[in-house]
């Protein structure tokens, strides 16, 4: 009965009790009283009963009867008392017991130093007729019974029903897939002093045994986790400044071009000079390795090949470009070479034959697309046939090229100048850092260029970038000499826990 009907009832009696009601004697109070509550039953014969709606509700409230309050109140006094192993002849009548009950499965009999006798066969009939018992008597095994245990089930929901919860909780997510979380803040952020801040320098590298390699003025300095920053060489006087630097594929060398028109070879383990090449005439802005050949790009416009296994390095010198070579970035299969330049036009060659010392090469295509200085080139890891390049302040679009057939597939207005771009092949993304009014990096889903992520930190400028051997971090160094590293492509990461530092633990670190 609803509140409604219970107050319309004590209504209803006061109104047929009369106003005299309380007036009445001690003598008639108990007819009275007898009277009025006939009145009630006869009243509430007549009112309909309002049942709550059932819809939407799943609750069950167990009767009294259900619980079983003697098991509960073993639990609670009975469970944790010790038991008293002193008792001789309480161990002595379970030993005949257990012989009277099992002496057919009885195999073994050893007698301990108190000389009691312990059933070793019949231990495991004997839990299970303990168990047989307690469910006998109890309903469930005393052993791993809840303090509230209830008998019984709950009841069928009507016909119809659904609950909301159970079906979100009960669905089968094998096949669903998860959302990527990805920080919009760096995960370390490391100090570059006496950076040179020129855009058309490569300064930064990461090599395959994990090692970040920053230059700073004259130096070139390596960083890893573990062992920190260490100084790995150091230019004379005279020597100038370096200008860009790349290691090679398996990590043990390391190319260092100079403003002083040299390119220096140092061994990373031992951090020993192992030759030096010149013959440039112009300072050496970029570097790329393809196996045993080096390939530079000057300030002339010129790409040079070298070969670092042999005395007379120079294989040929292309003169491909009018103004400074600042990107430079060998396919994958090693087949082509991108290069792009000060004067907006990126170019793609083909691999020189070795033994060859012609100059006259031509491109294998030219693009003059973009509106101002291209730095930014990069091969697709999983589409060999696909280059991006990324224009300047003036072009702020990133270019997708048809190696095939020389068509732009693709373009991108990113409304920010370019300095880097790569793909990242653990989700198959596409990265770009920005200078100019953002200042940031950007994460686009390729093909369809969806903007993924916003990385922001860096308060000027972003000048290279770099991806970790295992590609889930990247790494940008921008004129604000710092270094921000991004845990951005880690493999099946729902969601990153939020590390707090240890007092007096700064999330800074310097090079040097």
């Amino acid at each position: 009965m609803s509140i409604t009907n219970v107050a319309r009832c004590q209504q209803t009696a006061r109104s047929c009790s009369g106003p005299a009601f309380s007036m009445l004697s001690p003598v008639k109070s108990a007819k009275m009283s007898l009277d009025s509550s006939v009145t009630q039953r006869k009243i509430k014969r007549n009112i309909k009963k309002q049942r709550p709606s059932k819809i939407g509700g799943d609750r069950w409230i167990p009767t009294r009867n259900n619980a079983q309050m003697e098991t509960a109140a073993f639990l609670l006094t009975k469970e944790k008392e010790p038991v008293d192993t002193n008792n001789s002849a309480l161990l002595h009548v379970s030993c005949w017991v257990c012989c009277f009950f099992f002496k057919s499965h009885l195999q073994k009999l050893c007698f301990c130093k108190s000389n009691y006798c312990i059933l070793i066969s019949a231990t495991c009939l004997l839990n299970q007729k303990h168990k047989a018992w307690s469910m006998l008597l109890n309903g469930c095994d005393i052993d791993k019974a809840k303090v509230l245990n209830i008998r019984g089930k709950s009841l069928d929901a009507p016909g119809g029903f659904q609950n909301n919860l159970e079906v979100c909780y009960s669905q089968d997510l094998i096949g669903a897939k998860k959302m990527r979380w990805i920080s919009s803040t760096a995960d370390r952020v490391l100090d570059a002093p006496r950076l040179h801040k020129d855009f058309e320098l490569n300064l930064f590298d990461w090599n395959s045994q994990n090692m970040l390699l920053i230059a700073l003025h004259k130096t070139v300095y390596l960083w890893n986790a573990t062992r920190g920053a260490t100084r790995l060489l150091k230019l004379k006087h005279g020597e100038g400044y370096v200008s860009s630097l790349s290691s090679s594929k398996d990590g043990n060398c390391i190319a260092v071009g100079t403003s002083n028109r040299d390119i220096q070879l140092w061994d990373v383990e031992r951090e020993k000079r192992l030759r030096t090449m010149t013959g440039l005439r112009a300072r050496v802005s970029c570097l790329s390795w393809n196996d045993h050949v080096l390939s530079s790009g000057s300030k002339s416009g010129r790409i040079r090949h070298h070969d670092v296994r042999v005395a007379d390095h120079h294989i040929c010198t292309v003169a491909g470009h009018s103004q400074d070579v600042c990107g430079l970035q060998w396919s994958p299969n090693g087949q082509y070479l991108a290069s792009s330049s000060k004067d907006g036009v990126v170019k793609v060659w083909s691999r020189v034959q070795e033994g060859s010392i012609s100059n006259v090469q031509k491109p294998v295509h030219s693009w003059s697309h973009h509106q101002g200085a291209v730095k930014a080139v990069a091969w697709c890891p999983w589409q060999t046939n696909i280059l991006a390049s990324g224009g300047g302040t003036n072009g702020c679009c990133i270019q997708f090229w048809n190696m095939y057939n020389g068509a732009c597939v693709k373009s991108l207005d990113t409304q920010s100048q370019i300095s880097s771009v790569m793909f990242a092949p653990n989700y198959r993304e596409l990265v770009s850092a920005h200078g100019g009014s953002h200042n940031n990096v950007v994460i686009w889903k390729y093909p369809s260029l969806t903007k993924v992520a916003e990385l922001s930190g860096h308060e000027k400028r972003i000048l290279s970038m770099a991806m970790s051997p295992d590609k889930s971090t990247i790494a940008t160094l921008a004129e604000d000499e710092t270094i921000r590293l991004w845990k951005s492509f880690e493999m099946n990461r729902v969601k990153k826990v939020k590390i707090v530092m240890p007092t007096g633990r700064s999330v800074n670190e310097t090079i040097r």
